[in-house]
């Protein structure tokens, strides 16, 4: 008989993903500890996944109300990929620091969240490294000797990249730029172009003039560079990128002329992928309802409203996990109080047998309760601040105080501060909310 899954696990990633809970955070790996309800979506993404590695391209879209786990669906889709040695970047989307008509700052961002299943961000310079290692080996293998190995390689980049130079000449050069300051021992130099290659603006002149580029990267230099970086990831043994466009509701709120030049960055991007410019790309977005049916968001602008068009008009139950469109259902009050159990369960097999024992089935769902009343009664938007409380204020109490009985010791308040913007909306009052057990 098979252990259970809580038992199973890693000190480490048992941490981890506590942490983040503590915090507040969506954990950044270990999501498939707390996944549930999910396994709806798994054979349609898997098969997505196999497309994109086999050099297709996919663009999906992911809808959900604030607390229906957009971006921890997003993260737990990531470790699946990283399970297929695929490179992943998620990108927060914002007027001031990503705009998302800037396209050359969301290759940038791309870049600098760059991960793998073996460097955490930025794994741009360690993938970069990986290719040039794979062209060596790959020239080695094919008879070079060690006079022309370095020949050999030239001519080797020049044809992985042809396709990629006809769009983005620079793009090679930056890389026979860095190449040629490593074989120096000019590190610094090499570090410059590196980074210029990732669309840092204000890389130091001299770098540039070294490598053969200049000025900075631009809007429709981004593409070029983002089928560049597909390349090079491709032949450094990762078959697929997955890029994650998080929280792109905001576009509802910046001026304007901005949103319309988002929306249609959007519209391009999607026919790009689906024209197959990027293969090995795949591209996801995560909005609310109100961002894709609503006049400030993508109706706004027909032809993408029309690319996105899905009919959510049945059952949920059969929503199709095929289409462009994924709608998450959100939290109901019972897959709350599960979600509770299991990180109970989580925390438990790290801890003292107290804590099962105090914080048992009935008392999470409790505490899931007022956590819901406290909010309105809203249990979609509650398990952020659940799982917040039930780790920080109660688990780790029992935990660490042998006397603590959460249901004597401990009322439920909510402060101004740690809430959200929408928690704060729907919190009755910031004030004290006892917690009736």
């Amino acid at each position: 008989m098979s252990l259970p899954r809580s038992t199973q696990v890693s000190a480490a990633r048992r941490r981890a993903v506590i942490d983040a809970l503590r915090r507040g955070a969506v954990p950044e790996s270990g999501l498939d500890l707390l996944a549930t309800g999910l396994d709806r979506f798994e054979a349609a993404l898997d098969d997505e996944l196999d497309t994109v590695a086999a050099g297709g391209s996919v663009f999906k879209a992911v809808r959900g109300e604030y607390g229906s786990g957009k971006t921890f669906f997003a993260r737990w889709l990531g470790e699946r990929a990283k399970r297929r040695n695929f490179a992943v970047a998620e990108i927060q989307i914002s007027e001031t620091e990503t705009p998302l008509h800037r396209l050359e700052t969301v290759y940038r961002r791309l870049t600098e969240r760059l991960t793998t299943a073996s460097f955490p961000p930025s794994a741009l310079r360690p993938v970069v490294d990986a290719w040039f290692y794979a062209l060596e080996e790959d020239a080695l293998a094919a008879g070079a000797s060690a006079e022309d190995l370095q020949a050999e390689v030239e001519r080797l980049l020049a044809a992985r990249l042809a396709e990629v130079s006809r769009h983005a000449p620079s793009f090679a050069a930056a890389l026979r730029g860095y190449r040629a300051a490593l074989l120096a021992g000019d590190e610094a130099t090499a570090a410059s172009v590196l980074a210029w290659l990732g669309g840092q603006p204000h890389v130091a002149a001299a770098a540039r003039r070294s490598a053969g580029v200049r000025g900075d990267l631009d809007h429709f230099g981004a593409l070029g560079f983002l089928q560049g970086l597909l390349t090079v990831l491709r032949d450094s043994g990762h078959p697929g990128l997955l890029v994650v466009l998080d929280e792109v509701e905001t576009l509802q709120r910046v001026r304007s002329d901005s949103r319309d030049k988002a929306l249609n960055a959007l519209r391009q991007l999607v026919d790009e992928v689906h024209a197959g410019r990027f293969p090995g790309l795949y591209l996801m977005i995560t909005g609310t309802p109100a961002f894709y049916d609503g006049q400030q968001g993508v109706q706004r602008l027909a032809p993408l409203a029309q690319r996105l068009a899905t009919d959510f008009s049945t059952d949920p139950r059969f929503d199709n996990p095929r289409a462009v469109q994924l709608r998450l259902p959100g939290f109901t009050f019972d897959s709350l109080v599960a979600l509770g159990v299991t990180i109970r369960d989580l925390y438990a097999t790290g801890a003292s047998e107290r804590v099962t024992k105090i914080a048992d089935d009935a008392y999470v769902a409790d505490l899931a309760r007022a956590v819901a009343g406290a909010l309105g009664g809203k249990a979609g938007v509650a398990p952020r601040l659940f799982l917040k409380k039930l780790v920080g204020d109660v688990l780790d109490r029992i935990d660490q105080f042998e006397d603590f009985d959460p249901r004597q010791h401990y009322r439920l308040t909510l402060c101004e501060a740690e809430l959200t913007e929408t928690e704060r909306n729907l919190a009755a009052s910031a004030d004290d909310v006892d917690l009736d057990l």
